[in-house]
């Protein structure tokens, strides 16, 4: 039954299946050859995979990302970021990794990252003496900060797949994402010195604080988010309502950049983004709970605990696992199906659920610009109009950089849940 299950799936993938219509063929197809069950227990599990109030937080998070880019939010904020680091060796990359952090707090969405960032940045990188090899790798990779920066619709996710607390896992990936950010500047930092790059003038105290001015309006999205939750005034979910609301506001009252046309136009693409990743979702819970009933998460946690007698080599034999597979699937169908299968074995080795969700989405965040199926490589595309050959070798440098911060945070738990727990202790 897990062997026609899998290779139906990967068969209608290879032919071009759209993914949720392959989840549901398969499951529904070895339901219907291997038990005794009704198929349409199928579409309760459908269902019973999207009835879930954290979901309710992803049409609100995904809100935000599109008022922020119609609203003129995003591009305010690059600006206050050159006005903050442009001045120092690599100033301008080190203004692109920021701009995407900052991106990330407020979207949550890698895709909408690289384009944002990109868009406005990458012409000035190569202006600026940077080469189309280490500014498409730059683009391409900044935006899978956005998968570990709260509020990250990969973590909600997450937690949805493994009943975890979803305020946990925005402060864990609060610290790992702070992490992420700080080495990939510092790299960009030594890149510079040793190619000679020039620096940008050092912006003048006017020039900062009037850009700091323009921008406070988009910085105060993340500072709501994550405090709201810091101090216990709303839930994450309730957060998102509050930071979608908030966003509108300052594209249509503040930015004035947001009409009521606009308005009605990125409602209707948040639904359309919305359908097709509930639908993932809901595809992907059935196709789960079809493993489930085959045993496939206790025999595997019985076979990895045979396997590993210390958490260090299951840790390590997990990321190479999570890294191939981030090749090759998109971070949340992997996420939805990997993470319940994965949870037991991790529990049995004493690994606390909240570190190995970090762990888990840092290791998918690596897969979004990994070649050769990295989703962030191909909507770059459109930017750079490099081909996958001629961005290899600037994505090969941010990826060796990208599993140096891996192995740290795997290996010093610390950095993930010295904020959970001191919240939720």
């Amino acid at each position: 039954m897990v062997l026609t299950l899998i290779l139906l799936m990967f068969v209608l993938l290879f032919l071009g299946v759209p993914i949720f219509v392959a989840l549901l063929l398969s499951s529904i197809t070895s339901l219907w050859f291997f038990t005794d069950l009704s198929p349409m227990i199928i579409m309760q599990r459908v269902f019973g995979g999207i009835d879930k109030f954290v979901l309710m937080s992803l049409p609100f998070f995904i809100l935000v990302a599109n008022a922020m880019d119609v609203g003129g939010l995003s591009t305010r904020i690059i600006r206050w970021c050159r006005t903050l680091v442009g001045h120092f060796s690599g100033g301008l990359a080190m203004t692109t990794q920021t701009a995407a952090s900052f991106f990330g707090a407020l979207s949550g969405s890698s895709p909408a990252t690289v384009i944002a960032v990109g868009k406005v940045l990458y012409p000035e990188l190569l202006k600026n003496g940077y080469t189309k090899s280490f500014s498409s790798g730059l683009i391409i990779q900044s935006g899978s900060v956005s998968l570990l920066i709260p509020p990250s619709i990969t973590l909600i996710l997450y937690a949805t797949s493994t009943n975890t607390s979803v305020g946990a896992l925005f402060m864990a990936g609060l610290g790992a994402g702070l992490l992420y950010s700080i080495v990939v500047l510092g790299y960009t930092y030594f890149y510079s010195k040793k190619n000679n790059l020039q620096k940008e003038p050092k912006a003048t105290k006017y020039e900062f604080w009037k850009a700091t001015k323009e921008a406070s309006w988009s910085i105060l999205v993340p500072v709501i988010i994550m405090g709201g939750i810091f101090l216990g005034v709303f839930t994450p979910t309730e957060s998102a309502g509050i930071a979608a609301l908030y966003s509108i506001f300052v594209g249509m009252a503040v930015y004035k950049e947001i009409t009521m046309k606009k308005l009605y136009d990125l409602c209707l693409s948040t639904a359309g983004t919305t359908a097709q990743i509930m639908i993932l979702i809901g595809a992907a819970s059935a196709f789960g709970w079809v493993l489930t009933i085959a045993k496939v998460p206790l025999e595997m946690s019985n076979y990895l605990a045979e396997q590993f007698v210390a958490d260090w080599s299951f840790l390590l034999f997990l990321n190479l696992i999570l890294l191939l597979i981030g090749m090759f699937l998109d971070s949340t169908i992997a996420l939805v199906i990997i993470a319940p299968l994965i949870l037991p074995a991790a529990l049995s080795f004493g690994i606390d659920p909240v570190h190995l969700g970090i762990i888990m989405v840092l290791n998918l965040a690596i897969g979004t610009f990994t070649p050769p199926f990295g989703l962030n490589i191909f909507v770059a595309n459109s930017i750079t109009k490099m081909s996958l050959v001629e961005m290899i070798p600037g994505l090969v440098r941010f990826i060796v950089v990208a599993l140096v911060i891996l192995i740290v945070v795997t290996f010093v738990p610390s950095i993930s849940m010295v904020l959970p727990d001191l919240i939720y202790s």
